[in-house]
C-alpha cells in the first residue's frame, strides 16, 4: 500500500474540514430555521461570523486552514434584510453555501411534510364518509 503524500492529507484535512464547518453552520441554521427566521442577507453575514468564531472548530483546525474558510474582502455581499437571492451562480464562500443549503432542505421538508399531512387528511375525510 501506498503511503500518502503531503498533498495526500492537505486534502484529506481540508475535507475533514470542511465538513466539520458544514456542521458548524447546519447547527447554527437549524436555531433560525426552527424559530421560522427566513434568511436574509444580515443573517447570513451573522452565521458566517458565528461559524468562522465557533471556538470548537477554530480548536481542531490549524490557522492556515481556517483562512482557506474566510471569504475574500473583494467578495461584498449585501447586510440588509432582503432575500437571499445568489441567482445561477455556484461560486459561493463555504459558509454561504452551508446555510443555504440547509435552509433549501428545512423548505424541502416542510414541502414533503404538508404533503403528508394533506395526504393523511384525505384518507380520514375519505374513511369518514365511507369511501
Amino acid at each position: 500500500m501506498q503511503t500518502p503524500n503531503e498533498q495526500d492529507l492537505a486534502a484529506l484535512r481540508f475535507q475533514a474540514a470542511a465538513r466539520d464547518l458544514e456542521h458548524v453552520v447546519r447547527g447554527i441554521a437549524q436555531r433560525y430555521i426552527a424559530q421560522q427566521v427566513p434568511l436574509t442577507w444580515r443573517l447570513l453575514h451573522a452565521i458566517e461570523a458565528e461559524a468562522l468564531a465557533d471556538l470548537g472548530f477554530a480548536g481542531r483546525h490549524d490557522v492556515n486552514m481556517l483562512g482557506l474558510f474566510q471569504r475574500p474582502g473583494e467578495l461584498a455581499y449585501p447586510e440588509t434584510d432582503d432575500p437571499v437571492d445568489f441567482g445561477h451562480s455556484n461560486a459561493l464562500p463555504a459558509v454561504f453555501a452551508f446555510a443555504v443549503s440547509a435552509y433549501e432542505r428545512a423548505a424541502q421538508s416542510a414541502v414533503r411534510a404538508g404533503r403528508e399531512a394533506r395526504d393523511q387528511s384525505e384518507d380520514r375525510r375519505l374513511r369518514a364518509w365511507g369511501g
